[in-house]
């Protein structure tokens, strides 16, 4: 099929889909968007039996579109961008070590976790998974997603402090996850001795590499955007820093993820206050909320429709819901422990472990990741289980993270903004 006829078809389902849930069902976009594209996918599945072909033919567009493909190598790029241009680098300062022990930390921890607790549960219904892939699975649903819950929280009263670590964790351990990913893969792959340097290697190489490589054109493309005073060059600019930047950092294998997180914090604080006229930041500003609404939509609907493409069987549904609450506790333990050891220095809310749970919802990276996996029987079971994961995530804890907050206010008896998260 060709490209602008996928594109198309994308697009004005995004467009039907958006304006279904406004006008109707009044859902956060984004959880409105994917449940609606899975409804429609799962009506295809019943009604296919009927003579109808559109399942066939959805299923054709969905396998002309490479998701790992367009996501972790096009997509991924634009909305790590537009979400860093956004942080206040003074308030990601003040959230540093939480920040910087979730998304380390708490994402090699839970990797861990995950990967043992999915060994232990598929061994008990006969599944065979070598540790490997359960490595590689703990790796790609560890990565939270906040697209979807960041409105939710706002909504519902929640500090700024507490969406800051929301946002800044997110940013940073796509990129750690994508990065301990790729290490998986490469010892999976044989390529490398599975030594603890040979892994400290890679990992330094991918992440720190990334952030002095983010920094770099990060530098230049602040240099060019203070040397003039036009929003079409300027927004041009910025469009050949995420898509040059992130492809450069791919070929040097370097983290593209963290480059362009690190390039958009420093373009979205020290670009924006002293490069910038008020008049190109406007446009900035439009250009780049627009594209990450656009984009945020057709992903959400690609996840909805994605379950065209799955083979589910009895096991991997059983396996499903076993590992659903037993992940929900590993990112217990993965976002707890950093807070104790940083209760030491600084306080806590008392509830804060439980809205950085219930609040970290996995979304399409994980898919993505997922599909990366080479084919196979292997990649199958991750697959299901994975995708099982983040459409429980997204539906069901997006649709109540609201109400936990809530609920946590009212236990405090204090207004609303009063809550500390600090």
């Amino acid at each position: 099929m060709k490209l602008f006829n996928i594109l198309a078809i994308l697009i004005t389902l995004s467009a039907a889909f958006s304006y279904l849930n406004h006008r109707f069902i009044r859902l956060p976009t984004t959880i409105g968007l994917m449940l609606i594209a899975l409804l429609v996918s799962l009506g295809l599945i019943v009604l296919s039996p009927l003579g109808l072909n559109l399942e066939e033919d959805a299923r054709l567009l969905l396998n002309s579109i490479d998701f790992d493909e367009t996501l972790l190598h096009g997509m991924l790029s634009f909305l790590l961008f537009a979400g860093a241009l956004h942080v206040n680098l003074a308030d990601l300062a003040r959230q540093k070590w939480i920040i910087g022990f979730l998304a380390t930390l708490g994402v090699t921890g839970s990797t861990f976790i995950i990967a043992f607790i999915t060994r232990w549960v598929l061994a008990a219904l006969d599944i065979q998974l070598p540790l490997i892939y359960c490595l590689l699975f703990g790796a790609l649903i560890s990565p939270t997603d906040p697209i979807a819950v960041l409105g939710i929280l706002k909504k519902a009263g929640v500090p700024e402090s507490l969406e800051t670590k929301i946002s800044g964790e997110s940013l940073f351990n796509d990129g750690v996850a994508v990065v301990v990913f790729l290490v998986f893969v490469e010892i999976a792959s044989g390529h490398h001795e599975i030594t603890v340097g040979s892994i400290a290697g890679l990992f330094i190489k991918e992440a720190v590499g990334g952030v002095g490589f983010g920094l770099l054109i990060g530098a230049v493309a602040y240099w060019m955007l203070k040397s003039i005073d036009n929003y079409h060059v300027e927004v041009l600019i910025t469009l050949a820093l995420v898509t040059g930047g992130f492809a450069l950092a791919d070929a040097l294998h370097l983290s593209g993820p963290i480059a362009i997180v690190v390039a958009g914090l420093l373009i979205g604080n020290h670009g924006r206050l002293l490069a910038m006229s008020d008049q190109v930041r406007e446009h900035l500003d439009t250009f780049w909320e627009l594209v990450d609404e656009i984009l945020n939509a057709v992903l959400f609907v690609l996840i909805g429709l994605e379950v065209l493409v799955l083979t589910f069987n009895r096991q991997d549904v059983i396996a499903s819901i076993l590992l659903i609450p037993l992940i929900l506790l590993a990112r217990f333990v993965s976002v707890g422990v950093p807070v104790v050891i940083l209760r030491i220095i600084r306080t806590f809310s008392p509830h804060v472990v439980k809205i950085l749970t219930w609040g970290g919802l996995r979304g399409g990276i994980s898919v993505a990741l997922a599909l990366s996996l080479p084919p196979g029987k292997n990649r199958e079971v991750i697959l299901a289980i994975t995708y099982a994961v983040v459409v429980f995530s997204i539906i069901v804890q997006g649709l109540t993270i609201g109400k936990l907050v809530r609920r946590c206010q009212e236990s405090l008896e204090i207004e609303p903004r009063g809550l500390s998260m600090e």
